[in-house]
């Protein structure tokens, strides 16, 4: 009894030890976009882990957490690099890759057509019809809805609300 239960636990690969097998091939194979988005990982970890305050492990569920974060910051970059167009694009390229490779960690998120279904479903059923009731909006979407993306959420109940949008 006691051998299936050390099977089952040796079973699963936390996130911590598939980063480092990661970082192991990507440093032979030469893959610097690989180790530093890695390398990069493990030094917020490491950051978090010794903030103040912090009284936890570095489980899974820091490693998803910390990984979201910084996928987040990187892809709020990323569109401004984008913005700058071919003098931005090497920066564009290298922060795409880092929050492709980092997704695999992440929960799926609604596309905007999905997000943009759960706008309209919410603004009908509070029955709200101008811009002044956003805040109602937002908040009912975030507390029943709180995978989707705040700023992606606000510009679709913006344009659904606005006036001009219902033409």
């Amino acid at each position: 009894m006691q051998a299936d239960s050390l099977d089952t636990r040796t079973n699963h690969v936390s996130i911590k030890e598939e980063l480092q097998a990661d970082l192991k091939a990507a440093m032979r194979a030469r893959d610097r976009n690989r180790v530093d988005v890695i390398r990069q990982i493990s030094s917020e970890i490491e950051r978090a882990v010794t903030a103040p305050g912090f009284d936890g492990d570095a489980d899974d569920q820091l490693y998803r957490k910390t990984i979201a974060a910084y996928a987040k910051k990187m892809s709020k970059a990323l569109a401004e690099y984008e913005g700058y167009g071919d003098r931005g694009a090497e920066a564009a390229a290298k922060l795409r890759f880092e929050v492709d490779y980092l997704a695999r960690w992440l929960p799926q998120v609604p596309t905007e057509d999905e997000t943009a279904a759960i706008v309209a479903a919410v603004v009908q059923e509070l029955g709200v019809a101008d811009v002044t009731a956003m805040g109602q909006v937002m908040g009912h979407i975030m507390k029943h809805h709180p995978g989707l993306d705040g700023a992606t959420v606000n510009k679709l109940v913006r344009e659904h609300l606005t006036p001009e949008s219902k033409k």
